[in-house]
């Protein structure tokens, strides 16, 4: 008897046996559909961190304000956020930085046309777009010049300027105040979404830093300083460069601790992706028990047909078959009976990440997770399959003949 041959003889087997075939192949199929979920949930929520992050800008490094530790605060007690001396100095010797900009930032309850709203309002400089790799898509964005003359110009962001003049197209030419001040909409920002905490991006207001300095926090200090790196590989060397020229223009001494720290946008992605890969691992894990349920459920099913077809495997001995070919065949039915649920899972896991798709969360099948998955279950069928199989060949075909 070919292969060919055999293949049919095991199909049959099956479907003589339907519902019952479909009840072993249960635990592969949940094994499988969720293996491929939880990892295309992962993959999914991974690529929406690094999108979120890589939205706040390209190649972007942060320098915040940390008060030193209070143990040194006798010796050391400068608390001020960064100055305009600060920033001059890193765009003067800075080589890796391809644009810089100070902000100034506050919540402040903003008017304008029908709408009034509290929102977040920053003063930066004119290189912040380009170092938060931000556009705007509407009007323009202010220049030196208006920085210089501490211009009362404002760029809105989509979601603020659709709370105040309903449609956001409208807010362009149009006046607003921030706290006393009154502001010009000269420009709309691109529309960005949320960042990795959620906050809408777009529910901003943007002003010259000299004017939010002077008219609104009536302070010579800024909140953070943004730079984009000109290469990604640069960064640490770009980061560690930065920490010196801030020490030096701070005059913090050696041996005291920095009052500022640098962050790293990749340290960022590394830290939530690992995170993420993490829990993703975990889960991946407790679902792929499913298959290891799947599979003795398998064996125990075969152990069951093997007793309900004793006669039948002496008949065939009986007229020429051989052990080997016995052994072949249960074998094939196990493996059969995993690829048919492996298929059934990978086609409902399809179907259950279009869903989550559908309804918000976010899903990233991977087609190498998809091939493993199929692989295994064959795998799974093979390993609990063998044993019957074994026991079906082993047995001898007088006794087989005999059983009732």
């Amino acid at each position: 008897m070919n292969t060919f041959q055999h293949i049919l003889n095991c199909i049959r087997s099956i479907l003589r046996n339907r519902m019952r075939s479909l009840l072993t192949s249960l635990g592969i199929i949940i094994g499988v559909g969720s293996v491929i979920v939880m990892v295309a949930m992962g993959e999914g929520s991974q690529r929406v961190i690094e999108e979120k992050i890589n939205a706040m800008g390209t190649n972007l490094l942060q320098v915040n304000h940390r008060p030193p530790p209070r143990h040194i605060q006798s010796t050391y007690t400068r608390r001020s956020s960064f100055s305009r001396e600060d920033i001059e100095k890193l765009k003067e010797e800075s080589t890796f930085a391809s644009a810089i900009s100070g902000v100034v930032q506050g919540n402040a309850n903003v008017i304008g046309g029908d709408g009034s709203v509290t929102v977040r309002y920053q003063g930066v400089e004119p290189d912040f777009l380009k170092a938060r790799n931000w556009k705007v898509d509407s009007g323009y964005f202010f220049d030196e010049e208006d920085l210089y003359n501490r211009s009362t110009v404002a760029v809105l962001g989509r979601t603020t300027a659709k709370n105040l003049f309903n449609e956001d197209e409208k807010a362009l030419s149009q006046q607003i105040r921030i706290g006393n001040v009154y502001f010009y909409v000269v420009g709309l920002l691109e529309t960005r979404g949320t960042d990795i905490d959620g906050r809408d991006i777009d529910d901003i207001v943007l002003v010259p830093m000299d004017t939010a300095m002077t008219r609104i926090n009536n302070s010579p200090y800024v909140n953070h300083i943004v730079l984009s790196v000109i290469k990604s590989d640069y960064l640490e060397a770009a980061q560690r460069e930065i920490e010196l020229l801030l020490r030096e223009s701070r005059q913090i001494p050696d041996g005291i601790t920095s009052d500022f720290a640098v962050t790293n946008q990749t340290n960022t992605i590394n830290t939530a992706s690992e995170t993420s890969r993490i829990l993703t691992g975990l889960l991946t894990a407790i679902a792929a028990i499913s298959l290891l349920v799947g599979g003795i459920g398998i064996m125990n099913i075969m152990l069951v047909s093997v007793t309900e077809r004793t006669r039948e495997i002496g008949i065939r001995m009986a007229v020429g078959a051989r052990r080997s070919d016995v052994l072949f065949q249960f074998l094939a039915e196990s493996v059969i009976l995993s690829l048919f649920g492996g298929i059934i899972g990978i086609g409902l896991a399809f179907l259950a990440c279009r869903v989550l798709y559908d309804i918000g969360i976010p899903t990233a099948i991977n087609p190498v997770i998809v091939a493993v998955s199929a692989l295994f279950a064959a795998f799974v069928g093979i390993i609990f399959g063998f044993y019957p199989a074994l026991k079906a060949a082993r047995l001898y075909p007088i006794e087989a003949l005999r059983y009732e």
